[in-house]
């Protein structure tokens, strides 16, 4: 179990550079089972999910070459409609691989997926969204198996759901038929999959729209794509710069990409330039406010830990309300012995009395978004911070002890 040590306060200097995103590049490495020819992904972050969905692939039959952010995907020897049990048990973005692989074999089998432990996340959106297919689906012993006799179009209901909307996308690119998905999530890693598909030949309209039309083909080649910039690692560092009253600049920045969520922190005081792809962070003086967490374009779930951070740096009492998940407040004991005043009113509503010195402590991680949460901390705290169980952190974020030193942050990474 790896470790990040941080002596603090920080202030961070320079330029960032951000990763692609994590939540483009598992759905484009699945998209892969679509054709039989290689597939190219450039600015592929190299984090631990990504490595994880590769070892699905290869259990598959794909072979794969990854070096320097560039993933080579080869799946013309995929042969398997079962990925290994144990790696899919662990990642919850293995359902994603459930609609290439009845594209390609009309059948698959995945055992239960996994992830990160923030609150209630059925399957049912997936589920229906299959049935609305035509797919026989058996559960047993918790292990899927769907099949269909053959994989027409359908009209679709995913209700706003990401990953139920991406998985009825490659169900339907090469599917007998016309295909609508109505009420389909508009995030901005949906759109990336669209693009890569049409780039590979897919026939879809309506990227960026609640309603999507797919016209279904024979075949899909492979393509050469690069990835998207990851907006929740774009956003978390802003939350860290402002948080230590910090300049920086982010390279590779897309306004539209953040949603509202540029928007709202001007609302509470934070100030940015914005210029030729690039924000720069300034020293900003904030204020307290609310966050309604909702899906794009609105207040991602995604950064609501790191702006309860942020928000103890705040003047006054500010509310967080986290309508998409309960029990995703679980960094708020680890915050609290550092010195914050929280107070969690119930399973989706904190309350955070700014401003409030952090203190350096011995914390554990809890899951992705908390480790962010944490380490934004460790960077405020005054001495030594510890954050343990960093690895669930490295599931979405890239050697940040590499991007932090770079910005003059004091941290190590002990294993």
């Amino acid at each position: 179990m790896s470790k990040f040590i941080i002596n603090g306060p920080s202030t961070l200097k320079g330029d960032f550079v951000p990763s692609g995103a994590k939540n483009a590049a598992l759905k484009m490495i699945a998209a892969s089972l679509l054709t039989k020819d290689k597939v190219i992904l450039e600015n592929c972050p190299d984090i631990t999910d990504v490595h994880s969905l590769i070892s699905l692939m290869e259990s598959l039959g794909a072979k794969t070459n990854f070096q320097n952010n560039i993933l080579e995907i080869d799946p013309s020897g995929v042969n398997k409609f079962r990925p290994d049990d144990d790696v899919a048990k662990k990642i919850r973005a293995s359902i994603v691989l459930v609609g290439p692989l009845l594209a390609r074999f009309n059948k698959a089998q995945i055992a239960h997926p996994g992830g990160c432990l923030i609150g209630n996340r059925p399957l049912d959106a997936h589920m229906d969204v299959f049935r609305q297919y035509g797919i026989k689906i058996n559960y047993k012993d918790k292990y899927y198996s769907f099949s269909t006799p053959i994989l027409t179009g359908a009209k679709t209901f995913p209700c706003l759901s990401v990953t139920a909307t991406e998985n009825a996308i490659m169900t339907a690119v090469l599917a007998k038929g016309e295909s609508t998905i109505y009420a389909a999530a508009a995030e901005p890693e949906i759109k990336d999959l669209i693009l890569i598909l049409r780039s590979m030949g897919a026939r879809i309209r309506g990227a960026g729209t609640h309603n999507i039309s797919i016209e279904g083909v024979k075949k899909l080649s492979g393509t050469r794509f690069r990835i998207m910039p990851d907006r929740i690692e774009i956003g978390t560092i802003i939350c860290a710069s402002l948080a230590t009253g910090s300049e920086i600049t982010i390279h590779d920045f897309r306004e539209k990409d953040m949603g509202n969520f540029i928007y709202k922190l001007e609302s509470l005081g934070a100030k940015f330039k914005i210029e030729n792809s690039k924000l720069t962070v300034l020293k900003s003086k904030l204020n307290s406010g609310r966050i309604d967490t909702r899906t794009y374009p609105g207040f991602s779930t995604d950064l609501q830990s790191p702006t309860a951070v942020l928000l103890t740096q705040a003047g006054g009492v500010s509310r967080i309300f986290e309508t998409l998940f309960e029990n995703r407040f679980n960094f708020i004991a680890e915050l609290n012995r550092m010195g914050a005043k929280i107070k969690q009113i119930n399973d989706y509503v904190i309350e955070i009395d700014g401003p409030t010195k952090l203190k350096g402590a011995n914390i554990e991680s809890s899951d992705l978004r908390a480790g962010a949460a944490l380490v934004i901390a460790g960077l405020i705290a005054e001495g030594k911070t510890v954050i343990n169980n960093i690895d669930i952190f490295e599931r979405g974020y890239e050697k940040w002890e590499n991007k932090l030193s770079k910005l003059g942050v004091n941290i190590i990474k002990e294993k």
